[in-house]
């Protein structure tokens, strides 16, 4: 496997295929944290009165499970719980990833660790969200639209696809705009406020007299507006998920 950096992006390369060795570090690390919480959650699980890392778990499940009995019929929709579950706790971590001071600052080149770039992989005063790469949320996108397709076919088999002829087969290209636009725009909504998000934090950082007590007010202010809309991105691609397979798996009237 061969590694070189490509204006500020850390590639790695298997064969003829390129990855983006940032992000791919990013993911591990969110999903290292998202598993950390779950095993947390339940470590003393218990029927009696629960710990608070129980109660936060036990709210996001039920939060999920009225999402979906508020849009559908649990029994059309007991395969997306699991998916559901996963989606909102791994997007709410990889938003707030951006956030966190990264602790391995200058490290690996203080050390001279080279190894796939890690001393570039962490450069800088903060870590990376992977929903701040277009290619994490588009595959998000995409994996959450071939689960609509897919539930869509399960319940109502080919008649699925009677909906793009409906009401007049005239209709067909609109249809066929709307599903494909879809993914899309859950993609690019999720990468634009995140992105966007990071990039202001950076710009506040570089203020000068940003580390005097002045300074670090506006810094504060955009850290918890930050978090607020990493958290509300999470809600909003989990409830729209929720609303693309609602529709897919519903009676047409």
């Amino acid at each position: 496997m061969i590694k070189e950096v490509h204006e500020e992006t850390v590639l790695w390369y298997l064969g003829s295929m390129s990855f983006n060795g940032r992000t791919l570090v990013m993911t591990w690390i969110a999903m290292a944290l998202m598993l950390i919480f779950i095993f947390l959650g339940v470590k003393r699980l218990t029927s009696g009165k629960p710990g608070k890392m129980q109660n936060i778990l036990e709210w996001i499940v039920d939060f999920v499970l009225k999402l979906i009995s508020d849009n559908m019929e649990l029994d059309k929709a007991r395969p997306l719980f699991g998916y559901l579950l996963t989606l909102i706790v791994f997007v709410f971590f990889s938003n707030m990833l951006g956030l966190l001071p990264n602790l391995t600052f200058n490290a690996f080149e203080y050390f001279h660790v080279e190894t796939a770039q890690l001393n570039k992989i962490f450069e800088g005063a903060s870590m990376m969200s992977p929903t701040a790469d277009i290619n994490t949320t588009l595959a998000l996108a995409i994996m959450t639209i071939i689960i609509v397709i897919a539930m869509g076919i399960k319940n109502k088999g080919v008649h699925y696809f009677h909906h793009f002829i409906e009401p007049y087969p005239v209709f067909l290209p609109i249809h066929a705009i709307d599903i494909l636009s879809k993914p899309m725009t859950l993609a690019f909504r999720l990468f634009g406020n995140i992105f966007a998000g990071e990039i202001l934090i950076k710009v506040i950082l570089m203020l000068p007299g940003i580390w005097v007590l002045p300074g670090v007010i506006p810094d504060t202010i955009w850290l918890g507006f930050s978090i607020f809309v990493g958290a509300i991105q999470a809600f909003v691609f989990t409830v729209l998920t929720t609303a693309y397979v609602a529709q897919a798996v519903s009676e047409s009237h």
